[in-house]
């Protein structure tokens, strides 16, 4: 048997059969960075980017996101989401995003958090490329991840 759960033991990509297993409370949250420049950042404090409001839209963005990770990633299972939350807060050198994603089901909702931030980010990247041509997307990554029986 292979150690990857996503491939069978002929080394092909199959789907992981979670019918077996119990419902649980799952919870995740993600984080992410994105490196601006001290302009770039002036504009989005003083909400003067050509794009609009880089850290609504940014959040918006991340919670669409994390809503269509099934649809992006393959082999990843739909999942119904019961809450995605993302936050994008200016540090002195760019800003943080942080999302969290809860469901009751089989599996994990890591994924769904971590693709939140990603979008989140990108979004950030996107509205801030005109202004800004160094930015970098770094440390992206899991924070926490718990599941609980709920029965």
């Amino acid at each position: 048997m292979s150690e990857f759960s996503h491939i069978d033991d002929k080394g092909k990509a199959n789907m992981v059969d979670v019918g077996f297993k119990k419902d649980q409370l799952r919870m995740a949250k993600a984080e992410g960075f994105i490196r601006l420049s001290d302009k770039t950042i002036h504009l989005i404090r003083e909400n003067n980017l050509k794009k609009g409001d880089v850290l609504t839209v940014a959040e918006i963005a991340g919670i669409m996101g994390g809503k269509k990770t099934s649809e992006l990633i393959p082999l990843c299972h739909p999942l119904q989401i019961s809450k995605i939350d993302v936050t994008a807060k200016v540090e002195e050198k760019g800003i943080r995003v942080t999302g969290e994603a809860s469901c009751i089901g089989k599996t994990g909702i890591e994924m769904e958090a971590l693709t939140a931030v990603h979008i989140a980010l990108l979004t950030i990247y996107d509205m801030c490329k005109a202004v800004d041509k160094e930015m970098v997307m770094e440390n992206i990554r899991l924070v926490e991840k718990t599941k609980t029986d709920i029965s």
